[in-house]
């Protein structure tokens, strides 16, 4: 070896040395709980495994859609969609992408087990033109198709088949496959290690197609799920980033001169169902009969919760009070529409009476106490608010690795739920949240069963109309239903509140996404 060579190989030795260096460690109250992109929906996972994997169409850091693993698409005819595919992208594995695995990955995202079917419920066919083309037909016309497509991550055929991963890893069942602890995508960073709820290492994907704009190379997520110990490990230097801040300690971080606290508005909506399908509760001392089925007993836990209360003492200010199912920053939200009915016990009282129950009656409510802002807090909250009403809640809070799998089997009477809208447009809360319940996806996450067969009709025609101003008075007509029938009990908009170090920075994105694309070390 020549001197020069010497030199060189030096060098390039203390460049992998400073990359090293390179890391952040991020403390998140929760874990994803799984590597595999289609079988939990939710913004969390979907955020740790989208720097792993990737969409056809994605999304820029101000949430525009931008080129991903389709670099154009148009319309053939108003229901057939052309994709035109990267060429020369690579899986983790060194695998070509291709066409193959686009087909592959419609099928595996509408099958069994699936967590993503409201993503594709009214995709026809997935045709393949060639390697790098293909046609997706819609079963009508659907013009946000390519926003709707932002969150389904393209998985590996051939990685999936000789992994046994060709279905999705069903929570609801508790079946797990290779795709829960390992991960084969096309995204900027691969999965190094992954220990459930312990620890879970990224490393930059140095073959990556596409640009990363930050210079980080590790990346390091543990779930701490006690607040104190959370902040406690910002403060000493133990982690770079948490998630969320508790809200009582922001100025307490911002003032320690060694982080800050990142806070904007989130496009989430936290919200109560209920149980409006079975003729009996599954939890509740009333028999022979479902409650939640008479709208003035909905009406009447609606009006008892006091969520001024609620944003003053538990969210301390950081949430804004909604009456809609999607908040400000979504296609179709109308502020005219967003007006609550009164906090009114006694209202609330007289409705319950009136339903045939004047002692009002007894009902298990599901809660997270790990994934939303102060859930668990805002379950006591409202708990306690009914039974000011003489609702007795028998309140049942849980880490969301067992939540999300009871509620998801509607194994519940009345539960919480966080939804942003993945495609960013009023439709997805529609069909996924409000729908009718069928087997194709729509009304997934319905988990109640509301069901109001007008509104269905007026989803589809969203779905398919191009002029906006139509459009957005569907859109009305759909929630002002929605919002009669008293169908949910939308409580707030919660804020971001996200703890970085000082020598860190990133992106913070109103969908609480994480890309470690743009971190970057000073």
């Amino acid at each position: 070896m020549t001197f020069t060579q010497t030199a060189a190989a030096l060098l390039a030795m203390t460049a992998v040395g400073m990359a090293s260096a390179q890391t952040v460690r991020i403390g998140n109250q929760g874990d994803a709980l799984s590597m595999d992109p289609h079988s939990l929906n939710e913004s969390l996972q979907l955020s740790v495994t989208g720097n792993v994997y990737e969409p056809l169409v994605a999304r820029d850091r101000n949430l525009k859609v931008i080129p991903g693993l389709a670099t154009s698409w148009r319309q053939t005819s108003p229901t057939v969609w052309r994709f035109e595919l990267r060429k020369g992208v690579q899986f983790h594995d060194g695998t070509p992408f291709t066409a193959d695995d686009v087909l592959f990955t419609f099928a595996r995202a509408a099958g069994e087990g699936s967590d993503m079917k409201s993503y594709v419920n009214d995709v026809k066919e997935v045709r393949k033109v060639n390697d790098h083309v293909v046609d997706i037909e819609t079963k009508t016309p659907f013009p946000i198709l390519p926003d709707v497509l932002s969150l389904l991550y393209i998985m590996s055929k051939k990685w999936s088949e000789e992994n046994q991963a060709t279905r999705p890893v069903d929570r609801r069942k508790g079946i797990e496959n290779a795709a829960s602890f390992r991960a084969n995508g096309t995204g900027p960073f691969r999965l190094r290690e992954r220990q459930p709820n312990v620890k879970t290492t990224f490393q930059r994907n140095g073959s990556y197609w596409g640009k990363i704009e930050g210079n980080v190379v590790n990346v390091e997520y543990t779930p701490i799920g006690n607040d104190a110990t959370r902040v406690a490990a910002l403060l000493s230097g133990q982690v770079d980033v948490i998630e969320p801040v508790p809200l009582q300690d922001v100025q307490r971080i911002n003032g320690s001169g060694k982080s800050k606290v990142l806070q904007g508005p989130e496009l989430r909506t936290i919200f109560l169902g209920m149980d409006q399908k079975r003729d009996e509760l599954l939890y509740s001392n009333v028999k022979g009969k479902n409650p939640f089925k008479d709208k003035r007993v909905r009406q009447a836990f609606y009006q008892a919760i006091d969520i001024q209360g609620i944003q003053r003492t538990v969210m301390r200010g950081a949430s804004s009070p909604t009456a809609l199912m999607v908040g400000p920053g979504i296609t179709g939200f109308d502020p005219a529409l967003n007006t609550r009915l009164p906090y009114d016990p006694e209202a609330a009282k007289k409705l319950l009476a009136e339903a045939g129950y004047p002692n009002g009656f007894e009902v298990a409510m599901n809660c997270p106490n790990d994934r939303y802002v102060n859930d668990g807090n805002v379950c006591q909250a409202v708990a306690a608010n009914l039974a000011r009403v003489g609702v007795k809640i028998n309140l049942q809070a849980e880490t969301k690795g067992t939540y999300f799998p009871k509620i998801l089997r509607r194994d519940t009477s009345f539960y919480m739920l966080g939804w942003t809208p993945g495609t960013y447009d009023a439709h997805n809360a529609l069909n996924a949240l409000m729908r009718c319940v069928d087997d194709s996806g729509a009304g997934q996450f319905n988990l109640g069963s509301y069901c109001n067969p007008k509104l269905d009709e007026l989803t589809n025609k969203i779905q398919a109309e191009t002029d906006k101003t139509k459009r957005d008075a569907m859109i009305r007509e759909a929630f002002k239903i929605h919002s009669d029938d008293v169908g949910h009990l939308p409580l707030h908009q919660q804020a971001l509140a996200w703890g970085v170090a000082n020598n860190v920075s990133l992106v913070q994105m109103a969908d609480n996404f994480m890309p470690f694309r743009y971190f970057s070390v000073k």
